[in-house]
């Protein structure tokens, strides 16, 4: 079980400090898959880092299984269990395919086979990518789908996904879903955070969180979080957006 209590974090740009996350407070149960929303700015995606452990937040403290995690670095959380998938994989010039996933699962006997069920889990044919280098070479989203795959390998306690529709083709984003359906079933005691916007994602949560303005806004599962979601587009398709090119009112009553 992960708890965050009273979570802060600021930045300072141009002598002028802005709070991205402002005392967010909440516990993510094991064996649930938790999505992660709101409008682009809301902190979501520090959230997800904080948790990792890739930037420290100004006050509060983590708790991960009983244990205050506040401190430690993002190796030892890896090693402990929390892993992590960026939003913009990282490239590894030098390094194939292959050695990262067994690097992932900590196995250097890691068998070529097994490397290949866990590329095929992310619609990448293995054969094709298994010797390639991480590196330029690789599309955005053939990273992206490779680093979920290092997820898989890892079969963490904790998996956290920034965004992992990024990038990624529709027949693959199909792929993806089946892929987070899986892991809640075949990792025993495993919990999943994923941050998106996308429908598809929202609707297979045990719980979505709505972070808005760096505040926990509210939380529940998509029959009650979906109408507040569809309920700001409502607005915005109320509004008249001719009315920016005609100097009229935009009538934005829902």
């Amino acid at each position: 079980m992960l708890e965050l209590q009273n979570i802060t974090y600021s930045v300072t740009e141009d002598g002028v400090t802005k709070k991205i996350l402002d005392d967010i407070s909440l516990t993510i149960p094991d064996g649930k898959l938790t999505v992660v929303t709101g409008p682009n700015g809301g902190g979501k995606s520090t959230l997800a880092k904080i948790i990792a452990g890739i930037i420290r937040p100004d006050s509060g403290k983590i708790i991960f299984d009983g244990e205050d995690i506040t401190d430690m670095s993002v190796t030892d959380r890896a090693r402990g269990g929390i892993g992590f998938a960026f939003q913009q994989p990282v490239r590894f010039k030098g390094v194939k395919v292959f050695d990262l996933l067994r690097l992932a699962k900590g196995d250097r006997k890691l068998s070529s086979s097994d490397a290949c069920k866990y590329l095929a889990a992310v619609g990448l044919c293995a054969r094709d990518y298994i010797d390639r280098e991480v590196n330029a070479s690789l599309s955005g989203g053939e990273l992206k789908r490779i680093e979920i795959a290092t997820v898989l390998a890892k079969k963490s306690r904790m998996s956290v996904f920034d965004e992992p529709e990024a990038g990624i083709d529709l027949w693959s984003f199909q792929n993806l879903i089946e892929v987070f359906n899986g892991m809640r079933k075949h990792i025993e005691a495993s919990s999943i955070i994923i941050i998106s916007h996308q429908e598809r994602i929202l609707k297979i949560a045990d719980e979505i969180l709505l972070i808005r303005d760096g505040k926990l806004t509210a939380r529940g599962n998509a029959d009650k979080i979906m109408p507040m979601l569809l309920a700001n587009e409502a607005v915005v398709k109320n509004c008249n957006l001719t009315a920016i090119w005609d100097g009229g009112e935009c009538d934005d009553r829902a």
